[in-house]
Order: C-alpha cells, then sequence, then structure tokens
C-alpha cells in the first residue's frame, strides 16, 4: 500500500522549507542540483525550454534526480504557480525519510514513473 498525499506531506512538514511566491523561479533548467523538493501547499509549473508540462499539487515530490545522480543538472524549469511553501529534502533528508517511512520511497518513484509516463504520452 502506498501512502496517501497525506502521509506524504507529513513527512515533509518534518524537513526544512521555503516559501515561494507566485511566479518565483525554484530552479532552472540546465541549473546544477543538490536537492529535491515536497509540495507543502500551492502548486508548481514545470517547463522544459519554456513550454509547461505539468503542474505539481501539494502532496507530490519534484526534482528527484537531482538526489539520485551526482552532478545533476535539472532538465526542467519549476516556477511557483501560486504561493507555495516546500519541503526541501538533500541526499541526507531523503534517506532519513526513507529509513524512518520506507513507503516514502516507493510514492517518490511512483511519482517519478507517473511523471516519465505522462511526458512520454505529451511526445
Amino acid at each position: 500500500m502506498l501512502l496517501q498525499p497525506t502521509d506524504t506531506i507529513n513527512i515533509f512538514k518534518k524537513q526544512p522549507d521555503q516559501i515561494f511566491a507566485p511566479g518565483e523561479i525554484i530552479f532552472e533548467q540546465g541549473q546544477e542540483g543538490h536537492t529535491m523538493f515536497g509540495v507543502i501547499e500551492g502548486e508548481v509549473e514545470m517547463s522544459i525550454e519554456g513550454k509547461v508540462i505539468e503542474t505539481i499539487q501539494a502532496g507530490d515530490v519534484f526534482g528527484q534526480g537531482a538526489i539520485i545522480q551526482e552532478d545533476h543538472l535539472r532538465a526542467s524549469t519549476a516556477k511557483a504557480k501560486t504561493q507555495c511553501k516546500l519541503a526541501v529534502l538533500d541526499r541526507e533528508h531523503f534517506l532519513f525519510a526513507v529509513q524512518q517511512t520506507p513507503l516514502f520511497a516507493l510514492q517518490v518513484m511512483k511519482s517519478y514513473s507517473d511523471r516519465f509516463r505522462q511526458l512520454k504520452e505529451t511526445i
């Protein structure tokens, strides 16, 4: 059984967080990345070369590649669509969250897989 969005948000609430105003860039395509994010409140638009490809909702994660790969360059740009409260997880915090709640890893993998599948359908 996978975690529900409310369970995921509870895990995020234990992490350091940042607030982003509508329109504020969270990270840009091509930048080096070292953290992933969990959406506690608000919505985040993901775009590639200026084209919006999806909107991330509360309870979901983005930027996972940054904690999986070393020397990771962001494949997309993340921008706050609304005011957002985001949990920030570096590799150490991610591994701790997975150790405390192993199903969290499955939720992150599901999110990544779903996002990839949707992107393939778009292309």
